[in-house]
């Protein structure tokens, strides 16, 4: 319970951080981010609990990673990140899920994410902000990928890439969970440096 309050904390202050930033109003911020004000002025300060497709919004519009909104200062060079010490950002009806791992830092950062899928489960993203590319490699089991409307299945051992800017869902199926790892290349910009 203390490790979730901590959490929250470290999302309000940094997104309130990049909301100053990127110098928007909460008004501002709400319309563009297609968030309610009033969820905004609850998660900045720490109140709440804030569903991954709202980080994936918010974390787009102020054109940063979602794992800069959920992570403190770094002082590491290396940073090892164990699956089971991350909360996971989505779980699904049948026991899938999705946790962010890490983003690298940097201009043009990118999220490491770990993925599993339960047969028939599916996740359907918004489209993310142009420029954003998604790399999905199955280690396990079988998925379908949908990118605008078309259906690409995908099985253990293939990966395939794509422009985040179209709607697309994951979608798990066989028998067995999907495992995959994702990650989600952001744009260069100034401000998308963590």
């Amino acid at each position: 319970m203390a490790e979730t309050a901590a959490a929250l904390r470290t999302v309000a202050h940094n997104v309130r951080a990049a909301r100053l930033r990127a110098g928007l109003s909460l008004e501002e911020l709400s319309r563009r981010a297609q968030v309610s004000k009033g969820a905004l002025v609850g998660l900045e300060k720490a109140q709440g609990n804030p569903n991954l497709a709202t980080l994936v919004r918010l974390a787009d519009t102020l054109g940063i990673s979602v794992s800069a909104l959920m992570q403190g200062t770094t002082e590491a060079r290396v940073r090892v990140v164990t699956e089971d010490a991350v909360a996971p950002l989505w779980t699904g009806e049948r026991g899938s899920e999705a946790r962010l791992m890490l983003t690298t830092s940097g201009p043009a950062p990118v999220e490491v994410w770990r993925w599993r899928l339960a047969p028939g489960e599916e996740y359907p993203s918004h489209p993310h902000q142009a420029g954003v590319v998604e790399t999905v490699s199955v280690t396990a089991g079988r998925m379908t990928l949908v990118v605008d409307g078309t259906e690409h299945p995908l099985a253990a051992g293939q990966t395939a890439t794509f422009d985040g800017d179209a709607p697309h869902t994951y979608r798990g199926e066989g028998t067995e969970p999907c495992r995959l790892i994702m990650t989600v290349h952001l744009p260069p910009g100034p401000a998308s440096a963590n």
